[in-house]
């Protein structure tokens, strides 16, 4: 089977890169032909045989020129065809698998799957895996960013909310643009194009399937995690966070638990826009941003983690990470969080934004170390899918 991976960023820049990379060496051991495209990138690292992709976009930066351009070719991109063209008379795919498009690549390309196919008398199967909220909010997360409150106002296909509350980075130009990308293609019923629509969590299907044109192609495919060998850590007396210090991540409320809570000790790793509040706290320590053995150290010996979200977070790979170190997980009831602990078992859940809430489950746990024992103990029954198990059903939805 041959498989065109597209990605609007085609080098190590977040989780859809991860996801595109993991899959496509998954395919290529299974012994399928597996090409990429996207934009050119200095630090691009797969490609195509042709060397087709688009020029890179810079949203924060280029020339003035750019910068008037930019609002027509995020919308829709003559050249983002052109160049997947000679992808696709070249490779001739049984199947593109689309994941970050929006903006760069835009969903013109689907235009052009579809005339080739036209051309060509076939029917490839186009599947597109949402790691976020793009195809339904403008801004991607559902979340407000002057208000940090969540919003499903553009559910319905009401982009213009994007413009009356400046959602894109605050700005009105960049929320026109937004809401002019979402109606446009809209109109043109271009995501009628697409086969198949993967949602990493229930949650994200729920919100999907709000649109008519998604409800009966959303299939939930909960993400893989590398499998890790089991080791009985000695625990110590802290409670790890771990990821972005954010207001949308619940870290402004993490922090005013933390100032109720001096006898705890909490270590933040990671790095963010709150780190200077996050210093002025006795009981947090910063370590930074970790990766790799350090990181794995600081997850295996905690007592316990916490993910104290306040959007509606997708199927956060960290929440999975920490269980199968064999540390359990407090977690926000929010978006795809719940589905991925075993409340009672491998942790708990708490209202997300609740000061209250939040303090009384860390005391609850922190004090209850029989009860700690028995959520570590049941995290090593616990199994998500491993790319092997995960790139399986992948390919029965390519065959469809």
């Amino acid at each position: 089977m041959k498989v065109l991976l597209v990605n609007k960023f085609l080098y190590p820049n977040g989780g859809s890169e991860t996801y595109i990379f993991k899959i496509g060496a998954y395919l290529e051991n299974m012994g399928h032909e597996v090409q990429y495209f996207g934009m050119e990138h200095t630090g691009r690292c797969v490609g195509n045989k042709v060397d087709a992709y688009t020029s890179d976009m810079d949203f924060h930066g280029g020339s003035k020129l750019a910068k008037i351009t930019y609002p027509i070719k995020t919308i829709y991109s003559l050249e983002a065809r052109k160049k997947v063209r000679l992808v696709l008379d070249d490779f001739k795919p049984d199947v593109v698998h689309l994941n970050n498009f929006n903006y760069q690549l835009t969903p013109s390309i689907i235009l052009e799957i579809r005339k080739w196919d036209k051309d060509n008398g076939r029917r490839t199967n186009i599947v597109f895996t949402a790691h976020d909220y793009q195809l339904i909010c403008p801004n991607h997360m559902m979340n407000n960013p002057g208000t940090h409150q969540n919003c499903e106002k553009c559910v319905g296909e009401k982009f213009i909310q994007c413009t009356k509350g400046k959602c894109i980075h605050g700005s009105m130009a960049k929320s026109v643009v937004g809401s002019l990308e979402g109606y446009y293609w809209s109109l043109r019923k271009i995501y009628k194009e697409v086969d198949h629509v993967i949602c990493p969590s229930h949650f994200m299907k729920g919100k999907m399937d709000t649109n008519p044109l998604f409800k009966e192609k959303t299939v939930v495919l909960h993400n893989f995690i590398d499998s890790v060998e089991w080791k009985d850590e000695s625990k110590k007396d802290y409670v790890l966070y771990f990821g972005r210090f954010s207001e949308e991540k619940g870290i402004g409320t993490l922090i005013e638990v933390c100032k109720k809570l001096p006898e705890i000790k909490f270590i933040f790793a990671g790095s963010g826009p709150l780190e200077n509040e996050i210093e002025k706290i006795d009981n947090i320590e910063n370590v930074g941003f970790q990766s790799g053995d350090s990181l794995v150290k600081l997850i295996r010996e905690a007592r316990f983690s916490i993910y104290p979200s306040e959007w509606y977070e997708n199927c956060p790979f960290s929440v999975m990470e920490s269980q199968m170190y064999g540390t359990p997980v407090l977690g926000a009831d929010i978006g795809g969080i719940p589905e991925l602990i075993q409340k009672g078992k491998t942790g708990e859940l708490f209202e997300s934004g609740n000061v209250e809430d939040i303090q009384l489950k860390i005391l609850m746990l922190w004090n209850d170390k029989k009860k700690n024992n028995e959520f570590v103990e049941n995290c090593k029954e616990l199994k998500f899918d491993t790319i092997e198990q995960y790139g399986e059903k992948l390919v029965l939805l390519y065959n469809e």
